[in-house]
């Protein structure tokens, strides 16, 4: 028989193990919750939520550069290994290096928040994306990544068929990788042949064979890859150290066959345009979603890079010398980048794809390119400082694919 002690704390029992099953289940619930590093936590401790996607109102390609010497953009430095040496302005000890960084982009009625790479990593699971154009896309790839790799150190190196670069962060199956073509149109030397032919007739010798609807190899199987794809072409087609309308022209070719008369390279640009857009659209897959980056400028002044042309500001431009150095009226040393895009959204007219618009914006950036810093035997007044401004392209990137994911 049971005391009377005892049978005052039998009620007690029921109590004690109902505490104990819920212990046990706050536990094994915490323990599924997705693992934030105290590096991670510490490095973007206010945006662990869904970035504001652009709104109708906004206009993200007008606004101004603010200064401010608090702004924590930096999401990665210096010490990132994918960064080209060329490209990384701290370690290559540029003297404004580090006030590059205190410019943020302010855009008309809204703002452009830095994105947050573990919501990044976490939303887009299970994703490929593929950067295909020049070394400016390399640039903005290598942004990316750098500030990926920062967060998340579970990285292998793997390159699609074709790429340059590639990497998967495996623990989100993320993989993105960078595709090199400077025409987007597969390309090579051509010589005249010795049996005579219609461009031999015309006097040409030699030069480039630019085949219009053929894509370059190192990115034909991209679009059936990747999710998602961002794409740029232009510098290499005003490029008369390589392609000299005299010596070395681009000779177009079409079903295998010259086109006669030859065609000057904006013609050849438009028409290759239209033929891979036609191919993209044709090979991705369904739901993948295809960008096209718009013209990064150049800011060589006092002439070419080739001329002793320099990019010495350490400071963005004003809206008035923005003009002066990027209107086509002017005819100046950097209008490539307007006529450019004059080409690009003619060909992406009532097409599917996305114009990542970083033109306007990056004009005033004068003062963020590599410059004497960049190694070379001339100012490098064309490629970016990373960290640098191709941090701000990938956020207004990621803002319009998160734009979109929303509104489908």
């Amino acid at each position: 028989m049971a005391t009377r002690d005892q049978k005052k704390r039998i009620p007690l029992f029921p109590l004690v193990s109902l505490l104990c099953f819920a212990s046990i289940f706050f536990v094994l619930s915490f323990s599924r919750r997705p693992f934030l590093s105290r590096q991670t936590s510490q490095l973007k401790p206010n945006l662990i939520s869904h970035p504001t996607p652009p709104s109708g109102s906004c206009n993200y390609t007008q606004g101004s550069w603010i200064y401010d010497p608090n702004w924590r953009s930096e999401r990665y430095d210096g010490t990132c290994k994918e960064i080209f040496k060329g490209w990384n302005c701290i370690a290559s000890n540029k003297s404004n290096a580090r006030e590059i960084l205190k410019w943020r982009w302010q855009p008309k009625g809204c703002d452009l928040p830095p994105f947050d790479p573990v919501w990044f990593l976490e939303t887009y699971r299970d994703t490929n994306i593929g950067f295909v154009g020049d070394s400016l896309n390399r640039n903005m790839f290598v942004s990316l990544f750098c500030a990926l790799k920062r967060v998340s150190s579970e990285v292998k190196k793997w390159r699609p068929a074709g790429a340059d670069r590639g990497f998967t962060f495996l623990h989100y199956n993320l993989t993105i990788a960078y595709h090199r073509t400077n025409l987007l149109a597969r390309y090579g030397s051509w010589s005249a042949n010795a049996n005579g032919g219609e461009l031999e007739s015309l006097g040409y010798k030699e030069g480039y064979r630019v085949d219009m609807d053929i894509p370059d190899g190192t990115w034909a199987n991209a679009p059936s890859f990747h999710d998602i794809l961002i794409f740029n072409t232009g510098h290499w087609w005003w490029a008369p150290s390589k392609f000299d309308p005299v010596t070395s022209p681009m000779l177009f070719f079409e079903r295998g066959q010259p086109v006669i008369p030859p065609l000057t390279p904006d013609v050849g640009l438009d028409k290759v345009l239209k033929y891979m857009i036609l191919f993209v659209e044709k090979n991705m897959h369904p739901g993948g979603l295809k960008f096209f980056r718009t013209q990064s400028p150049r800011h060589f002044e006092g002439g070419d890079w080739d001329q002793g042309g320099s990019c010495l500001r350490l400071k963005p431009l004003l809206p008035e010398q923005v003009e002066e150095l990027f209107s086509i009226k002017n005819n100046g040393t950097n209008v490539e980048s307007r006529l450019v895009n004059q080409h690009l959204f003619k060909a992406i007219e009532g097409s599917n794809f996305h114009i990542l618009d970083i033109t306007h914006m990056t004009e005033f950036r004068a003062d963020a390119h590599p410059s004497t810093a960049g190694g070379k035997r001339h100012d490098d007044c064309m490629h970016w400082c990373l960290p640098g401004i191709t941090d701000t392209w990938n956020d207004l990137f990621i803002m319009h694919l998160n734009s979109i994911k929303v509104r489908n």
